[in-house]
């Protein structure tokens, strides 16, 4: 593996693709140190005088959304919004692909279809960041007036937002995310790896040290109660093993497969047999791979949240839905052993509604009998498909399941050591998945390179890949 790494700066072309990728992602992160103009987002600590992580209001959505793309809402940067309107852009026309025929069409169309879907990508973006940007002027406009402390470090007294201050807000929040995007295609273009997963993984990563002082700071720096230091070295000694052996699991069901043996008919010509060549049909244990995370997790914040804010300003009237908003309110809060059942209900639900949307048995089985094969044992057509979809149904409840475990286990893990979320956040939910898989086909790439160049991978040349079960 050494040999391999000094390899990597052999390469004249690679060693440059990796050091404008360090350059860029470097040029990301300073800009979350350059404040909005003019503008202190400190306010929105204090929205509402009450809400915190534990009551799973806006700040937990805020957390989530920043956790899943690196972006931090409550640091008043320009790269306050992060990517999170570009991929919620570029997923909602993949969705919309599989619905509007015109824009099916489109995608068929090669590079100059897919350049334009990217066109009508960015107009959404700015959609996305205005209405973005609307949430955030409405917060920190709505700040009690009550609490001194957010009128101290508030931006302006309560008369003095207006237009202006939106937009300013708008304009350079909308202006960071454009950015980022520049930066996320540089990246592809010139860089290692796909530039958007980059830049979220380099988001993700940036917290690391935040969370090791935590540890340090409540545990050997100032600790409180029963916070002593051997109770710290057992609880980062058990948290880096844990991180190990989690990795170790999200990269085997991210790579495992289910592979079906699929025969080609053989052909007699003359005297000659042609065909009779046997491959295989690898089905992913994890084939929607990070969405239902990033579809489930938001959701369930924000209906906290929303729930929070109806509760603390009294908006539903009665006393039959004040129950009833009281009672998901008390339960659906992080923790709660309601809350991780829906949860995980909808990452189950998102992961098959996912594989569906982009896995289709009865195409897959057409084109098998198209192109002459057949799986053995198994009658062309709609039995095919039919098996193909029983196969497709088993393995992703199995991968499904492994994604509800991995995205309640730091929410868990917080509650029964009793650490800061953010510590624990690194052993589970939606960025370690993502991490892990931007990494493996970041070494995938660069072993590409290596290959072609005549080098040994990091694999070795003779070792063995993680392989599915075969029929």
């Amino acid at each position: 593996m050494w040999s391999s790494i000094e390899n990597i700066f052999k390469i004249p072309e690679l060693k440059k693709r990796i050091m404008i990728t360090l350059g860029l992602l470097a040029v990301y992160r300073i800009g979350f140190a350059i404040p909005v103009p003019g503008v202190r987002l400190i306010p929105f600590l204090h929205l509402y005088g009450a809400t915190d992580l534990a009551t799973g209001g806006v700040l937990r959505f805020v957390q989530q959304i920043g956790a899943i793309t690196g972006g931090d809402w409550l640091g008043g940067s320009i790269f306050a919004l992060g990517i999170m309107p570009y991929i919620s852009a570029s997923i909602i026309f993949s969705l919309l692909q599989k619905i509007v025929p015109s824009l099916e069409q489109l995608a068929k169309e090669g590079e100059a279809g897919q350049q334009k879907l990217n066109q009508y990508s960015r107009y959404v973006t700015v959609v996305l960041c205005l209405v973005q940007t609307i949430f955030i002027y409405q917060s920190l406009s709505r700040v009690n007036p009550l609490n001194p402390a957010t009128l101290k470090t508030g931006l302006l007294p309560a008369d003095a937002w207006g237009a202006a201050t939106f937009l300013t807000l708008f304009i350079s929040m909308t202006a960071g995310t454009i950015f980022i995007m520049w930066i996320g295609e540089r990246i592809t273009e010139y860089g290692i790896g796909n530039g958007i997963s980059m830049i979220i993984m380099a988001g993700i990563i940036a917290r690391m040290p935040m969370a090791a002082g935590n540890i340090l700071n409540n545990y050997f720096i100032n600790p409180t109660g029963d916070n002593t230091p051997e109770k710290g070295v057992l609880i980062a000694g058990g948290l880096i093993l844990g991180f190990v052996l989690i990795i170790m699991a999200v990269i085997v069901i991210t790579q495992g497969t289910r592979k079906i043996t699929i025969q080609q008919a053989k052909h007699v010509r003359g005297t000659r047999v042609y065909g009779g060549q046997r491959s295989y049909l690898g089905l992913r244990v994890n084939q929607a791979g990070v969405m239902p995370v990033i579809f489930a997790s938001p959701v369930m914040s924000l209906v906290g949240g929303v729930l929070a804010v109806a509760v603390m300003e009294r908006a539903i009237g009665g006393q039959w839905y004040l129950q009833v908003v009281g009672f998901f309110f008390g339960n659906l809060r992080p923790g709660m052993i309601f809350y991780v059942m829906v949860e995980a209900g909808l990452i189950i639900f998102f992961s098959y509604f996912w594989t569906a949307l982009y896995f289709n048995p009865s195409e897959t089985a057409k084109n098998i009998k198209e192109y002459g094969s057949f799986i053995p044992g198994i009658r062309p057509g709609k039995n095919t498909s039919d098996y193909l979809e029983r196969i497709m149904n088993r393995v992703t409840l199995g991968g499904a399941g492994f994604l509800a475990v991995i995205a309640v286990l730091p929410m868990l893990l917080s509650m029964i050591l009793r650490v800061d979320y953010i510590v624990v956040t690194f052993l589970g939910g939606t960025g370690i998945l993502i991490v892990v898989g931007v990494a493996l086909d970041i070494v995938q790439k660069l072993e590409a390179h290596l290959v072609m160049r005549h080098y040994d991978g990091f694999m070795g040349t003779g070792k063995r890949r993680i392989r599915g079960r075969r029929r």
